[in-house]
Parts: structure tokens; C-alpha cells; sequence
């Protein structure tokens, strides 16, 4: 503190100016000229040794600033590259980034803020010294924004560098996730280190702000006491108690009880909601309801390992329970986040082939080709080019737009407007006759002239009989699965069903009444726009089948009647180009959420070791043995650690549903794979926090230990 003693102090705090020096203006001035340059030099050391006098703070803040700008420099470089822009099929992968960009922009920033309001808080006793011993509130204010400048720097040079040197390979990693060729140059440009300095620029300018704000408004005895400060204690704690069990009950309601409809995003941001409102409040406030209720219980709190644990985690809860709300709802993030991605990785192929079970498929109207010049074909290019089509399927289908109500299929009702409850009974429906679906099932299946095969790729159809459009049939069967659709209960939004009947009599009587009650004029065209199907699967990985697709497609489109043809070896790679750029969105947001996580564990768990071990330092003078600190310190963080990890168990079991239903949205069916994936990562998630937890015991027990000695 050498520069202090250049500005002398009265008792107030406040700066002398001796009064017997004459009253020249001249002299004056060259007091006023002093006492500024003596700040003006002192105040920069000052900052740069209190960034490392408190290490233990700002080294993990420096850290995570670094990791920040890291981040979102890759992220906005790939998005400013061109080339991104011109790959083949990687303006899905463009999109899915600069969606999670507007997310990414929103998550540093609060992070950033809540990091630096605990790291300016854990200060203020400094502070509150310098003021004493003779900085106003001025010299403070020009010290932390020296800090931060310094801060600012430091965490700009450190994420650059850092990013120059992996974003080409982060680059590589992202074109291989999405299945685009790797094979580029990467190119940096200079609106990327524009972009990110202002960004960082504007977040470290709102830390400064409230930094200012907090030194302005505190008198020095209240900066002196800040870092020991907790949140104040609600006034209704009942009320707010109770309001957060509503809260969390209602948040958990929205997600237990959402369906995958149009609705489910607005039940997701609901529950999302109110979860964590009702987190905030449980932690804020039921905490402390509960503990006072244990204290009140004599036969409970006056034992002596239950008094001190009960009043240290009441302290503690007071002081933290805001931080451990954020640790649990950061924990929910990272586990369901994991989720999600591990699921993702490993069920991308069976995603991409539910949707496009075939390589290639072929419509045909009016005319027809013949199945013995399809065969004719098919194996000359399979001689041609050494490969084996595992299937070709050669088959009549009409599909019609209709509505069921219960076993009743109708006429769609005329929409004014979204409404979502007016969709959910919508399909499609196609009507084969039952040559050609014995041909395709490999099944020999004999209907009579009122009777019908049912099968819908979503839920079972689930009634004996069908009425459609008045035509009665009795169901003789409903297939588990029919290969050209593959079958899903979960299966809502694409849902389609199928309805075979005995031959093409029957079924243009069931067209002829779905055309009538749906006014059409030409009958006859009608019945005869039925199309024709040609579908095939190869042998052999996706890459080796370009050629034959090719020189296939280009006789399919020769032949007459050709209507329509679909690449969906094309389609896939475009699925999972789509899938990709989710996975890499869902391992850089991992990554955030587990830096968040773990620096808000670090700062609310180990650092409040030094604020607790004087009170153990007494509590070892009063003759308590060092095992039952250990204990009273385990029990305590056990509580402290457990909470949170418990209430994240339970948020993300209660979000499954909506998960599910948001994995159903991008076409991920297997839900045995989703159940495991849950109960895996969970249990990894368990053990890293669990690892966590007993470090931090550690390191808590020997900070408290020592009593303030180091």
C-alpha cells in the first residue's frame, strides 16, 4: 500500500489538503497536480496486483473469458467463411449454426455477468479498505477499470490465439460431423476479430457498469463486510415457498403432459419457465423453510454433530442458495445436452434410413412399365457395375387426404387458420389392392370383398372395423410392420396409414366415394391417377452407389409415364449433413454448460472454505476434535453438492417426455435407445459430480483445518 501514503486521511476517510501551505493558487495547483499524478501512477499497479493477489478468483474467471471468446471466435469465423456458404447440401449445416449463434450470444452474456457480480462481490472488502485508507470512490472506479481493460485484453488475446490455432481443425471437425468434403481451405476474415471484440467489448462494459454501481452506492463498512454478505432473507418465506412447489409442480405438469403437437415447443419454453422459477424460489426459500424447521425440532438440533451442520448449511443457504439454484439448472442443461447428443450420434443411420428406407424411388402415371423390362434392366447395370440390388419393388398405390374420427375415415374438414387440434387426425392414406401387397410383404394373404388389411406407421389403428367414406370393412389383420414404411408408436407428426384391399374393383369403389365427398368433377381421371411405384435398395455403403443411381434414374426418366423421381441417397446425405451441425451445436453447448457448471461449483463451494474456516478455527478452540469437523464439513457439502444434483435428477426424469417429443420432430424413434442413453449418461454425470464433490471435501476440510493459518 506505498501509494497510500501519498494521500493522506482524516478519520471520515477523506482526502487532506493542508491548510497552512498560503492560499496561492499556484500551490494549489500543485497539490491537485500531485495528488493526481500519485494516483495516476499507483492505481495501474494496483490493478494489475490485484488481479493476481486474488488468483484464486480471477484466474478461473480469466479461464472461462478465454474459453468464451474461444467459442464464439470459431463459431463466427465458420459462419463468415464462404465456403460454408458453397459446399454441397452445407446450407443445412449454415442454418443450424446461425441458430445456435443467437443462442450462444444469449448464454456467454449471462454468464459472463453472473461470473463477474461474484467476482466484484468477493472483493468488496478490498475495496472497502481502500477507501479507509484513502482512495475515493474515483480511485476505485479508474482501479477496476483498469482491471477489467486489463481482463478484457487478456481474455481477447488468449480465446484469438487459442482460436487460430484450432478453428481450421474445430472446421475439419464440423465438415465431417455433416458429412461434407473436408478437402478445403479455411480461410479467416477480418470481420471475425471485429465481431468478437465488440461483442466481448459490450459485455465487459456491462461488468464495469455494475461494478461501478456496487462501489458508488456502498458506504465502506458495508464494502468491508460485502463478501461475507448473503442474500437477504425473503420476507414471506412461506409464501415463496409455496409459490416455488407451484411453480415447479406446474413446470412439471407442462412437461409430463405435453403431446407431440404443433404445441410442444410452447409447452417446452413453458415448463422451461416455471422449472426455473420454481428452482429459484425452492432453494431461495424452501431451503431455509425446511432447516427452520429442523432447528425448531429440539430432539433434532440439539445433538452436537446436527447443531453445527444445521446452522452452517441455514448460513450457508442464506449466503448461496441463489448459486446452488444455478448450479442445479446448469446441471439439468449439461445432462439433458449430453443426452441428446450421445443419442443423436449413435442413432443417426437408423434416423436418415427410417425416413429414406429406399436408395432411389420412382413415380409413374397413366402408363406403365412392365415388371419383366424393369428386371431386364436392373441386372445389366448390376453386371455394369458389381453391384447387388438388395431389393426392387414394383407396385400400384393412390393416396388420399382424409380424416378419422375414431374407425371412421372422412372428408378433411375446411380449415380457417392454424389450429392444431383440426390437424391431429389428418393423414394420408394409401389404398393398394393385395397382389401387389403379397408381392412386397412376401406373404400370401386372401381378403374377401368387405374385408381389409389396416397398417399405419404411427399407433395401431386399433378397431375391428373401417368406414370409409361408407364403405364398410371388417379388419383382418394389422400388420406389425410393412417394409416401404417402417413403424414407429411414436410416429406422430408423419404418420401415414395404408389400407389393402381384395383387388381394383374395391378399390376404386372406396376412390369413387373419397372423389365424391370431396367434389370431384372428372371421375374418370380420377380412378385412372393412381401412380405407380418403383423403388430400390443396393448393396454396399452409400458412396459407392452414385453411378448406378445415376445411369438408373436417367432410363426411369425415359421411359413414358415417368412423373416423378427422388434421389434419397441425396436425401439422406442432406439429413445427415442437418444431424451433423445439431451434433456439433450440441457438443460446443455441452462444453459451455460444463464450464459454467464448473466454475460456479468453484467459486460457491471452495473459495467460501476461506470465509468458513475461521468459524472452525473457534469451533477447534471450543474443543471440538478434528474428526467431528471432518464430518460436520462432509455432511455439510454433501448437502450443498447434493441438492443440486438431486434436483437436476429430478428435473431432467420429468423432462424425458418433452425430450422425446423433440427427438420424434427430427425422426429419432428408438426410444430404448433414448431410455439407455438417459440412464448412462445420468450415472456418467453422477460419478464426475460425485468425483467433484470429494475433491472439493478435500480442499474444503484443509482450508478449514488450518483455521486461517496457511
Amino acid at each position: 500500500m506505498r501509494g497510500t501514503m501519498e494521500l493522506p486521511v482524516n478519520q471520515s476517510g477523506e482526502n487532506m489538503l493542508s491548510k497552512n501551505e498560503g492560499s496561492a493558487s499556484e500551490q494549489a495547483n500543485n497539490q491537485r497536480f500531485g495528488k493526481r499524478s500519485s494516483a495516476g501512477r499507483i492505481l495501474p499497479v494496483m490493478a494489475w496486483n490485484g488481479i493476481f493477489r486474488n488468483g484464486n478468483v480471477y484466474f478461473p474467471y480469466l479461464a472461462a473469458g478465454i474459453f468464451s471468446v474461444f467459442t464464439y471466435f470459431v463459431y463466427v469465423s465458420i459462419l463468415k467463411n464462404d465456403i460454408i456458404k458453397i459446399l454441397p447440401r452445407s446450407s443445412y449445416a449454415w442454418m443450424m449454426l446461425r441458430i445456435g449463434k443467437s443462442l450462444l450470444v444469449v448464454i456467454l452474456m449471462l454468464f459472463l455477468i453472473y461470473a463477474n457480480s461474484f467476482l466484484v462481490k468477493r472483493r468488496q472488502k478490498e475495496f472497502g479498505l481502500y477507501h479507509i485508507l484513502g482512495l475515493e470512490k474515483k480511485h476505485i472506479g479508474s482501479m477496476l477499470f483498469i482491471e477489467t481493460l486489463l481482463v478484457y485484453a487478456g481474455v481477447m488475446a488468449g480465446g484469438v490465439i487459442l482460436g487460430l490455432v484450432l478453428s481450421k481443425l474445430l472446421f475439419m471437425i464440423l465438415l465431417r460431423m455433416c458429412n461434407l468434403p473436408v478437402d478445403v481451405s479455411f480461410v479467416f476474415y477480418p470481420e471475425a476479430f471485429w465481431e468478437t471484440g465488440v461483442y466481448f467489448l459490450g459485455i465487459y462494459v456491462l461488468n464495469l457498469v455494475e461494478g461501478f454501481i456496487q462501489i458508488g452506492k456502498a458506504k465502506p463498512i458495508e464494502l468491508m463486510s460485502g463478501s461475507r454478505k448473503g442474500e437477504k432473507e425473503p420476507r414471506f418465506l412461506w409464501f415463496y415457498a409455496l409459490a416455488g412447489v407451484a411453480a415447479l409442480g406446474f413446470g412439471y405438469y407442462c412437461a409430463v403432459t405435453s403431446k407431440q403437437d404443433s404445441m410442444l415447443f410452447t409447452n417446452f419454453f413453458l415448463a422451461v419457465f416455471w422449472v426455473i422459477i420454481g428452482t429459484y424460489l425452492l432453494f431461495t426459500s424452501g431451503s431455509i423453510v425446511f432447516l427452520k424447521w429442523m432447528k425448531s425440532r429440539k430432539s433434532v438440533y440439539y445433538r452436537p454433530g446436527n447443531f453445527i451442520t444445521i446452522s452452517g448449511i441455514l448460513y450457508r443457504m442464506k449466503k448461496s442458495a441463489a448459486g446452488l439454484s444455478n448450479i442445479c439448472i446448469f446441471s439439468t442443461m449439461v445432462i439433458i445436452t449430453l443426452i441428446c447428443t450421445v443419442v443423436l450420434c449413435v442413432g443417426m443411420d437408423s434416423m436418415v434410413h427410417f425416413v429414406y428406407p429406399y436408395d432411389m424411388t420412382v413415380h409413374y402415371r397413366d402408363k406403365r412399365i412392365t415388371r419383366e423390362e424393369l428386371d431386364q434392366e436392373i441386372e445389366a447395370l448390376e453386371e455394369k457395375y458389381g453391384l447387388q440390388a438388395a431389393r426392387v419393388d414394383l407396385y400400384d398405390k393412390l393416396e388420399l387426404s382424409v380424416r378419422k374420427e375414431n374407425d371412421c375415415f372422412v372428408q378433411q374438414k375446411a380449415k380457417a387458420g392454424f389450429d392444431s387440434d383440426s390437424y391431429a387426425e389428418d393423414y394420408r392414406l394409401g389404398i393398394m389392392i393385395q397382389e401387389d401387397y403379397n408381392a412386397i410383404a412376401d406373404r400370401t394373404v386372401g381378403l374377401a370383398e368387405n374385408e381389409a388389411l389396416i397398417y399405419c406407421t404411427g399407433k395401431n389403428y386399433g378397431y375391428d372395423t373401417i368406414d370409409f367414406f361408407g364403405n364398410a370393412f371388417r379388419v383382418q389383420e394389422e400388420p406389425d410392420n410393412f417394409f416401404p414404411n417402417p413403424k414407429s408408436e411414436e410416429n406422430t407428426f408423419g404418420a401415414r396409414y395404408l389400407m389393402v384391399v381384395k383387388d381394383r374393383q374395391v378399390q376404386d369403389t372406396c376412390v369413387r366415394a373419397w372423389a365424391e365427398a370431396n367434389g370431384v368433377e372428372d371421375m374418370d381421371a380420377f380412378l385412372n391417377s393412381g401412380t405407380q411405384y418403383v423403388q430400390i435398395i443396393l448393396e454396399g455403403a452409400d458412396t459407392e452407389k452414385a453411378d448406378f443411381l445415376n445411369e438408373f434414374g436417367e432410363w426411369c426418366q425415359s421411359r413414358p409415364g415417368f412423373s416423378q423421381l427422388r434421389d434419397n441417397v441425396e436425401d439422406r446425405r442432406n439429413e445427415e449433413t442437418m444431424y451433423g451441425a445439431l451434433l456439433f451445436i450440441g457438443v460446443v453447448f455441452g462444453l459451455i454448460f460444463f464450464m459454467c457448471l464448473i466454475l460456479i461449483m468453484y467459486y460457491k463451494q471452495i473459495t467460501e472454505g476461506y470465509e468458513d474456516r475461521n468459524n472452525f478455527d473457534i469451533m477447534q478452540k471450543v474443543g471440538m476434535s478434528d474428526t467431528e469437523i471432518r464430518g460436520t464439513v462432509h455432511r455439510q457439502i454433501l448437502m450443498v453438492f447434493g441438492l443440486p444434483l438431486f434436483g437436476a435428477v429430478c428435473h431432467t426424469i420429468a423432462g424425458m417426455i418433452m425430450v422425446k417429443g423433440l427427438m420424434v420432430l427430427i425422426s429419432f424413434y428408438r426410444m430404448d435407445m433414448l431410455f439407455w442413453g438417459t440412464v448412462g449418461v445420468i450415472a456418467l454425470f453422477v460419478a464426475v459430480y460425485g468425483a467433484s464433490y470429494m475433491t472439493t471435501a478435500k480442499a474444503y476440510y484443509r482450508i478449514v483445518r488450518n483455521g486461517g493459518r496457511e
